[in-house]
C-alpha cells in the first residue's frame, strides 16, 4: 500500500514537473514569437518611411535619362549632383527660405505662445464654464480644416493681407489641439510644488515662468516640434493667400518648379524637395534630445 502511494506520488510529481517545462518551454515560444513579431513590424514601418525618403535622394543624384528608366535603378550609375544647381537656379530658392523661415518663426511662436497660456488657463484658474469652454474647443479639433478655408481668405482679403506675412501667419496662428495637449500634461505635474510656491506668494507669471514651463518641457518642446513641421510643410494655405513669386513659401515653390519645368524632370523636383525636407531634419535631430532627457528624468522620477 505504501509502495503504490509513493508510485504515484512520483507519478503525480513528474507529470507536474512535464506541465512546468510545457509552460515555461510555451511562454519563451511565446515571448520569442513577440519579439520576432515586433522586429517585423518595426522592419515594415522603416520600409514604409524609409523607402520613399530613400527614392528621393537616388532621384536627385540620378540624370533625366536614368530617372526614366525601366526597369528602375536603386543605386545611381552616373551620380550627378547638377539637378541641384539646376533646381536652385530655376526657382529663386533663397526668396522660399526667408519667406518660409519668417512664416514658421512666427506661426509656430504664436502657436506655442497661446497653447502654453490657454493650457495654464484651463488648468490652474478658476474661472466660470471653463469646462464648457474647454469642451468648445475641443469640439474644434473635430471640424475640418478646409471649412475655414474660404471664410479666412475673405477675412484676409478684406484686410489687405493677400500676399503678406500677417495673410499667412495670423489664421494658423492658434490650434486646439496644442491646448489640449498642454493641458493633459500640465494635469500630470505635482501639485505640490504649485501650492508651495503660491504660499511664498509667486504670482501665475512668475509659477508659469519658473515652475511650469520647466517642469513641462518635454511636452512643450514635442509640440514645438509639430508646430514647425507642420508650419514649415504648410502648402495649400499660403497656396491660396499669395499669388507673387516673391511671397512664395518652399512648398508651394516645389510645386510651381515642376509646372514650369514643363515636360517634369524628376532629378531637379527631387532636388528641390531635399531643399526643403533637410532643415526639418536638423531641427527634428537637434530636439530630440530634449525630448528623450525629459521622458527619461520622468522615467527616473517615477
Amino acid at each position: 500500500m505504501a509502495k503504490a502511494e509513493l508510485e504515484g506520488g512520483i507519478q503525480a510529481a513528474v507529470r507536474r514537473a512535464n506541465v512546468i517545462e510545457s509552460s515555461r518551454w510555451v511562454g519563451q515560444s511565446g515571448s520569442w514569437f513577440g519579439v520576432a513579431l515586433g522586429y517585423l513590424g518595426m522592419l515594415l514601418c522603416l520600409l514604409l518611411i524609409g523607402l520613399p525618403v530613400y527614392w528621393m535622394i537616388i532621384g536627385a543624384l540620378k540624370g533625366t535619362m536614368e530617372v526614366y528608366r525601366v526597369p528602375p535603378t536603386w543605386i545611381p550609375l552616373q551620380p550627378t549632383f547638377s539637378n541641384f544647381t539646376e533646381a536652385w537656379n530655376s526657382a529663386p530658392f533663397g526668396r522660399y527660405y526667408i519667406n518660409t523661415i519668417i512664416t514658421t518663426i512666427l506661426g509656430s511662436g504664436f502657436e506655442i505662445l497661446f497653447a502654453i497660456t490657454s493650457a495654464y488657463a484651463f488648468v490652474f484658474l478658476r474661472f466660470p464654464k471653463r469646462d464648457w469652454i474647454f469642451l468648445v474647443l475641443l469640439a474644434a479639433l473635430m471640424v475640418p480644416g478646409q471649412i475655414t478655408i474660404l471664410p479666412n481668405y475673405l477675412t484676409v482679403a478684406r484686410l489687405g493681407w493677400i500676399n503678406t506675412y500677417l495673410g499667412i501667419v495670423v489664421p494658423g496662428a492658434s490650434v486646439a489641439y496644442g491646448t489640449f495637449l498642454l493641458r493633459q500634461y500640465y494635469k500630470t505635474l505635482p501639485i505640490e510644488v504649485l501650492d508651495a510656491a503660491k504660499v511664498d506668494g509667486a504670482g501665475h507669471l512668475f509659477t508659469l515662468w519658473a515652475i511650469v514651463l520647466p517642469l513641462a518641457k518635454p511636452a512643450i518642446i514635442s509640440f514645438a516640434l509639430l508646430s514647425i513641421v507642420s508650419k514649415w510643410n504648410d502648402f495649400l494655405w499660403p497656396l491660396i493667400v499669395t499669388n507673387t513669386k516673391m511671397m512664395r513659401v518652399l512648398p508651394v515653390g516645389i510645386y510651381w518648379l515642376r509646372v514650369e519645368e514643363g515636360a517634369i524632370n524628376w532629378g531637379v523636383v527631387m532636388s528641390g524637395t531635399l531643399f526643403v525636407v533637410l532643415p526639418v531634419v536638423l531641427v527634428f535631430l537637434y530636439a530630440q534630445r530634449y525630448i528623450v532627457d525629459g521622458i527619461a528624468a520622468g522615467a527616473v522620477k517615477g
